[in-house]
């Protein structure tokens, strides 16, 4: 795919979740214009501590059935207490460039996969996949830590200075995280 990273209406689609310690986790998509405009919405429910999140992502990006978006940028890679997102799989079955961004340095989680489930070692499996992060300075001095497939390093900063207008959160995970935390305050723990 040919990203153009100047295009004014380039679309992105941020994902994020929350779950505040409940059954189910809501997945929020936001796809944004590079304008910052919101340009279309979709939700997803993940099992906390489940091994779903993979499928959630794809069930938003197929539902939103759009062939305009440019890039993909999730809110992590390890959502809803260890529910591991599957990056390569998303990466290949939506074609897209993708960027998975977090916010701090982290020694591992192997320890924690370890101690707390039963299927430790295929969520160790899973973990170990997504390979390293990266360390980026945005413009606005933030530092973050990246993944990204199908597009370089310094792509993936341009486009995520693009999109980051304060803080750390490019402003498509931002509204994302927003709309789940929203959504899950409406449905309760069903």
């Amino acid at each position: 795919m040919n990203l153009n990273l100047n295009k004014k209406g380039i679309r992105a689609l941020g994902i994020a979740e929350s779950f505040r310690g409940r059954e189910w986790s809501i997945l929020s998509g936001v796809v944004m214009r590079g304008d910052l405009r919101i340009d279309g919405v979709g939700f997803a429910r993940i099992k906390v501590g489940g091994m779903d999140a993979t499928e959630g992502v794809m069930k938003i990006y197929r539902a939103l059935n759009r062939r305009d978006i440019g890039v993909l940028i999730l809110g992590g890679s390890i959502v809803s207490w260890f529910n591991i997102i599957d990056l390569d799989r998303v990466h290949d079955e939506t074609g897209l460039p993708l960027i998975c961004i977090t916010y701090e340095a982290s020694e591992g989680l192997e320890e924690h996969i370890r101690k707390h489930f039963e299927d430790w070692d295929l969520r160790l499996e899973a973990y170990q996949r997504l390979g390293s992060r990266e360390e980026i300075q945005l413009e606005n001095g933030y530092t973050v830590y990246v993944r990204y497939l199908g597009l370089g390093r310094k792509e993936a900063s341009i486009i995520l200075n693009k999109f980051t207008v304060d803080g750390r959160r490019p402003e498509p995970v931002r509204v994302a995280r927003l709309m789940a935390r929203s959504m899950l305050n409406l449905q309760g723990n069903s």
